[in-house]
């Protein structure tokens, strides 16, 4: 039956609304833009033009990068018009027959990925990272941490959706006391728990996006899991940085929750400790809080081994966003960009096996044994919450991925 009448408090209500990109079993397989309400998926572009909505033609694509593309008043127009759809009798016979059961469905990636970019955005995964690497240095961060948002630009065509097979990538590598490198598959395999912003609006090449724009560009979120090969990363990285122990595999989800769902869970990010430059300094924004309160689960097999707090990250979206852009860069739509790693003050709040094995000298105990990182076969489950209106949540969905052997 259609999700007309849901549980209440059901996280994925009409307050939610998040978009995906779905295709039905047997001959009519063509992909179609959907939207989420309960465990059904709603075929938006047939129920725009069921309903004779101006909405049609953006709603009746295979990606979502025509509804990116519209820009702010359109998308809280279209979110105001499906609202009423799902929520208002009058609409419920012309539409009931365009929902569709989430178990008989196929999910794919939702938009087609432009740029990624992905960030080094919390404080506590660096000072973790910082202690592990450079345990005597006086500053466990690096000197520039705290004046702007670190990044690299990633590899956009291997972004995959939630429940792709991550290939054990393989690569050079050396330890410390190896005469010379190595060939062979990676043996310190990890995970980086983050949030992806996805960019709707483009912007021109030259003209920098200011943080008060931020909602003016990004559509919405995701979570995002950027799979790391840490041995072939600490032999590749310097002096410029991450690439083949990063790009083989970026796992997002199949959902992108539009910011106008999250208004109830903004919130100030970290006090700032040092002053920042002009176009990063947000310290006036009172009104607009620039931080987001998302609650993220990490489960291995099944198991949960971390709860990493999204509203600890000391850089955000939007000064990531002015920053990637101050020099003149320009956005497409259908850019992506990741928050990095998430990871809080305590043990139990570290958002990769780096962090929660310190680097492979503390494994954790599973239920099927000890991990330092992961075995192939391990399947890793990102799943988060936000808070919503009137005290529900927001549901963010799942982004999983399993290791196989290369």
């Amino acid at each position: 039956m259609p999700p007309f009448d849901l549980p209440e408090g059901d996280p994925f209500g009409a307050h939610n609304l998040p978009y995906g990109v779905f295709s039905l079993p047997g001959p009519d397989s063509a992909r179609r833009v959907g939207v989420r309400l309960g465990d059904h998926v709603l075929d938006a572009g047939g129920a725009a033009q069921a309903l004779d909505s101006p909405y049609a033609p953006l709603l009746a694509q295979e990606s979502l990068n025509a509804l990116l593309a519209a820009g702010r008043t359109t998308w809280s127009d279209v979110r105001r018009a499906l609202t009423a759809w799902v929520t208002v009798p009058a609409h419920q016979e012309a539409i009931a027959d365009l929902f569709h059961p989430l178990s008989s469905v196929t999910l794919h990636l939702p938009f087609d990925v432009a740029d990624y970019v992905d960030f080094y955005a919390s404080e506590n995964h660096a000072r973790n990272v910082g202690q592990i690497f450079r345990p005597d240095a006086e500053d466990s961060l690096t000197p520039n941490w705290k004046h702007l948002p670190i990044g690299y630009h990633g590899r956009s065509g291997t972004v995959v959706v939630s429940g792709t097979d991550v290939v054990r990538p393989s690569g050079q590598r050396k330890a410390p006391t190896d005469p010379a490198p190595v060939f062979g598959p990676s043996v310190r395999l990890d995970i980086e728990a983050e949030v992806g912003f996805v960019v709707g609006r483009p912007s021109a090449m030259g003209t920098p996006v200011p943080l008060g724009d931020f909602r003016e560009h990004v559509f919405g979120l995701c979570l995002l899991n950027d799979w790391s090969a840490r041995d072939v990363q600490a032999w590749e990285y310097v002096p410029l940085g991450p690439f083949l122990g990063k790009s083989f595999a970026t796992s997002v989800s199949a959902w992108i929750t539009p910011l106008d769902a999250l208004d109830e869970a903004r919130t100030a990010p970290p006090e700032r400790t040092h002053p920042l430059l002009p176009y990063l300094d947000d310290s006036g924004d009172a009104a607009e809080p620039g931080g987001y309160d998302l609650r993220i689960s990490v489960a291995i097999n099944g198991h949960v081994v971390s709860e990493p707090p999204f509203s600890t990250m000391y850089w955000t979206a939007a000064q990531q966003l002015a920053h990637m852009t101050v020099n003149g860069a320009s956005l497409r739509t259908g850019d992506l960009y990741g928050s990095g790693t998430v990871s809080g003050p305590t043990e139990r709040e570290r958002g990769s096996l780096l962090e929660l094995t310190w680097n492979g000298r503390d494994p954790l105990e599973l239920p099927d044994g000890k991990r330092t990182f992961l075995e192939d076969g391990d399947v890793v489950t990102l799943s988060a919450w936000a808070p919503g209106p009137g005290g529900v949540r927001v549901g963010l969905g799942e982004v999983t991925g399993r290791i196989v052997a290369g």
